[in-house]
């Protein structure tokens, strides 16, 4: 592993969907979704997988390793294309398997890329959670938690699919320091995600401070990233509406990309963009017809924080 390269990865695992689909299962807790009706469904899946193609295309060609699986829908897996969330990849060679909240998600997990991990880098531990799910215990992953890879921190929004018991045990296995907090959205509601409201990148994150609803804990988070070293970027909640959070920074051949969806680019200030493109050259991705699902580029990426082999 390059440890210049310890918060934003070289490589990343993506799953080209087939049959795509804005699941109606994770609907009740994921404001961020909108359901198409007016479209086949046949339509939306052939455009999904088209935003897919091209997406993959564009970071490949900023020299960033996209390992692509497809999902050909052996399974009913509408969600498929946002892997971050039942596998995460850490420093030292170690591997999480996660538990999730949607019974359709849990059909998402797939042994064919842990082995590929395997095969090509140094993995020394797998880890599962899944089993937890029959005692109704969820963590989803890096959508349920935002890690700071060099203070050794992961942020979580406290929620339906961060199950405090398994954070404290994923935390301690793992060795990082959690810091969980209350969410709220404009309807008082909680946030289902973090990944949706901060992401952190290796000079700077982007943060909804706003949407942190203990005013104790803002001030402590703000302190922990602006003690980081790192400037903070004020999200507003419109911009998280826009996808504006849900971002990606990784390695490419010349440097620093972060990945962003252009919905998501053209909702940030002329001043935030700035600060990004001091330390990254901003990848925008055109994916409208996947972020209807609830998620966007950070979620449709899976990144590899393991030493090739």
């Amino acid at each position: 592993m390059n440890y210049q390269h310890v918060q934003a990865p070289t490589a990343g695992i993506m799953i080209r969907p087939h049959h795509f689909m804005s699941n109606p299962e994770t609907a009740a807790d994921n404001a961020f979704q909108f359901v198409k009706t007016d479209i086949e469904p046949e339509i939306l899946a052939a455009r999904a997988r088209d935003e897919f193609d091209l997406a993959v295309e564009q970071l490949t060609a900023e020299g960033i390793h996209i390992h692509v699986f497809d999902d050909f829908g052996e399974h009913e897996t509408p969600d498929s294309v946002f892997p971050n969330n039942w596998v995460s990849t850490h420093h030292g060679g170690r591997v999480a398997v996660f538990p999730m909240y949607s019974p359709s998600r849990r059909r998402e997990r797939r042994t064919d890329v842990i082995e590929m991990l395997k095969s090509d880098y140094r993995v020394q531990e797998v880890i599962d959670y899944s089993g937890l799910e029959y005692d109704k215990l969820f963590l989803e992953g890096t959508g349920a938690m935002v890690f700071d890879h060099l203070e050794r921190l992961a942020y979580v929004g406290r929620s339906n699919r961060a199950d405090p018991v398994i954070l404290e045990r994923f935390c301690t296995t793992f060795g990082y320091e959690p810091m969980a907090f209350e969410t709220s959205d404009n309807n008082g509601k909680p946030i289902y995600h973090t990944n949706v409201i901060m992401s952190i990148a290796t000079e700077y994150a982007l943060i909804c401070l706003d949407m942190i609803s203990d005013s104790q804990r803002r001030k402590e988070i703000e302190e922990r990233l602006t003690n980081s070293g790192r400037t903070i970027i004020a999200l507003t909640r419109d911009q998280v509406n826009e996808f504006a959070g849900n971002v990606l920074e990784m390695t490419g051949k010349n440097g620093r990309v972060l990945a962003l969806s252009k919905r998501a680019a053209a909702a940030l200030q002329k001043n935030q963009l700035k600060v990004i493109e001091r330390s990254a050259k901003l990848l925008p991705l055109n994916i409208p017809t996947i972020e209807l699902a609830g998620g966007s580029v950070r979620c449709m990426i899976a990144g590899i924080h393991l030493t090739v082999r």
